[in-house]
């Protein structure tokens, strides 16, 4: 068994480290330093008819702070479009603050998980502090995708792409400028910390891998972390791939043993990831890799109580 993380040794950024960074003229990304839970990564790609926001923050604050920076930067330009990647709070709970005349688009299933999602109705203390969200209301999108969708935004042509069965979620989109070769991954891709499947499927994630790498993007801009360029970009996927057969190894061993998730996590050595932020995700991970080898549905509940077991405490975020 190896110790478990603290990560509570440092403070964390605050909300003002998150920086708009121009990626190409009119094509920019909202990143927000640590990127652990609940601090998300967003962006926007601005045209002369108006922009277009990929995902919103978890909090009021944090989503208020993201589009007076959008606005400043596009000179006041209306956001006539909206995109959610998936249905997790980090990315859609802001959906709100966006202006009333903002059409937002998501997968299907993500808008009936976010429709469905109890947690913006009040965060369980799973996580030390508990989020507050703000004056955040349940937003959903107001068009729903299948497998596949193109938006244009002035001259822009921005594809909005399903990975064709669950991976982060059911119902992940990315947002894939080809001209520019920019990709807005949402969670598919985490850089730098501990990717989370718990609400997808294992198989699925380390398959979309290979899809996201098959685009041969320039710029990648992950759900959480830095944004990724040149040899940086094959190094995390590569990452991913590694993290995600020792998730696939140590699953199919605790099964053969008769383990628990719990107990197969408290064993396996995370070896060059036990450094990664929210290091507990391992836990989640195997839940849905043993829940899937059974056939059934994930026990969210067991789920994240294994993982504060883990821990041995709350999770930690910053918001």
């Amino acid at each position: 068994m190896t110790d478990t993380p603290d990560t509570n040794c440092a403070p964390p950024p605050t909300a003002d480290a998150a920086e708009l960074q121009e990626l190409l003229p009119g094509i920019h990304a909202w990143v927000q330093p640590d990127g652990s839970w609940w601090v998300n990564n967003a962006g926007a790609v601005a045209g002369d008819d108006g922009v277009l926001v990929i995902d919103t923050c978890a909090t009021a604050a944090r989503t208020r702070r993201f589009l007076d920076a959008v606005d400043t930067a596009t000179g006041g330009a209306p956001v006539r479009l909206a995109v959610n990647t998936h249905q997790h709070g980090d990315h859609t709970y802001g959906n709100s603050l966006l202006p009333s005349t903002t059409v937002i688009v998501g997968h299907s299933r993500m808008r009936e998980g976010l429709q469905a999602d109890p947690i913006i109705d009040g965060c369980p203390p799973l996580w030390n502090p508990v989020p507050d969200w703000g004056p955040v209301t349940r937003r959903l999108p107001d068009i729903s995708v299948g497998s596949a969708l193109t938006l244009h935004v002035g001259g822009r042509r921005i594809e909005l792409l399903h990975p064709g069965r669950p991976a982060h979620t059911s119902g992940d989109l990315i947002a894939w400028l080809p001209e520019e070769r920019v990709l807005f991954s949402g969670d598919l891709v985490f850089a730098g910390l501990t990717p989370l499947v718990f609400m997808g499927s294992m198989d699925g994630a380390l398959a979309a891998v290979d899809w996201l790498e098959s685009l041969q993007p320039d710029v990648v801009v992950p759900g959480h972390g830095p944004v990724l360029t040149g040899t940086g970009i094959t190094r995390v996927l590569d990452e991913h791939r590694r993290y995600y057969r020792l998730l696939l190894d140590t699953a199919q061993d605790g099964l053969s043993r008769g383990l628990t998730p719990l107990q197969a996590a408290r064993q396996v050595d995370l070896g060059e990831f036990a450094d990664w932020a929210d290091a507990e995700r391992i836990v989640l991970n195997l839940h849905r890799v043993y829940a899937d080898h059974a056939g059934r549905d994930l026990d969210v509940i067991a789920a994240f109580g294994d993982a504060i077991a883990w821990l041995g405490r709350p999770m930690h975020t910053s918001v």
